[in-house]
């Protein structure tokens, strides 16, 4: 769910955007169904995933969310690392976040053709509620954790996570700091690695 993370560690490679946004919406042998910028994208989606799920500071950050949110602890942390992204992201970027937002939007725009239905009926919400932008907004916050809330098949409590967020937020920036860091290393070193196996680019 943490779209933004996913586009920023694109580092503007467009074909790689679309495989990064698209990751949890395919199945089955990547590159038999997609263009190898775009299968590679999406292999760098699960690296990061794999990465973030398994990390010592990501899991120091879960620990404060388990008592109260329990299996979706993790979720709720990708969630709030895109908080953070957002709000912060004059410190990652020299655009602003308003300008890369629209240019990940126009590149989705362009190639839609190419991404699966289930993807696209979301970004299509995406683009009409400014998500990237938003993330960076307790409201934005508060409407994208109600929002997942409501998929989930037991009670989740994700409808007051925003509030915990408020509550805590200056602890978890602290692991947002420590961690994204060292995310960012990892995610363009696999993409050189992923580059030479799929020959793109």
């Amino acid at each position: 769910m943490n779209f933004l993370a996913h586009a920023y560690l694109s580092f503007d490679h467009p074909k790689v955007l679309l495989g990064n946004f698209i990751g949890d919406f395919v199945r089955g042998n990547l590159k038999e169904q997609f263009d190898p910028g775009i299968a590679l994208g999406i292999h760098l989606h699960r690296e990061i995933d794999h990465f973030t799920d398994t990390h010592p500071v990501v899991k120091e950050a879960q620990k404060m969310l388990k008592p109260t949110y329990k299996r979706y602890s993790l979720v709720i942390t990708d969630v709030y690392f895109d908080y953070f992204l957002s709000k912060y992201w004059n410190e990652y970027d020299d655009r602003s976040i308003q300008e890369f937002s629209q240019q990940v939007y126009a590149i989705i725009d362009k190639n839609k053709e190419k991404l699966p239905k289930s993807f696209l009926q979301l970004f299509h919400h995406m683009k009409k509620g400014d998500w990237l932008v938003a993330y960076g907004t307790m409201d934005g916050m508060k409407s994208t954790l109600t929002g997942i809330s409501k998929l989930t098949t037991f009670d989740s409590k994700m409808g007051s996570a925003h509030l915990f967020l408020q509550q805590h937020e200056k602890a978890l920036k602290g692991y947002f700091d420590r961690f994204f860091p060292d995310l960012i290393t990892f995610s363009k070193y696999k993409l050189e690695e992923l580059r030479k196996e799929y020959d793109s680019l």
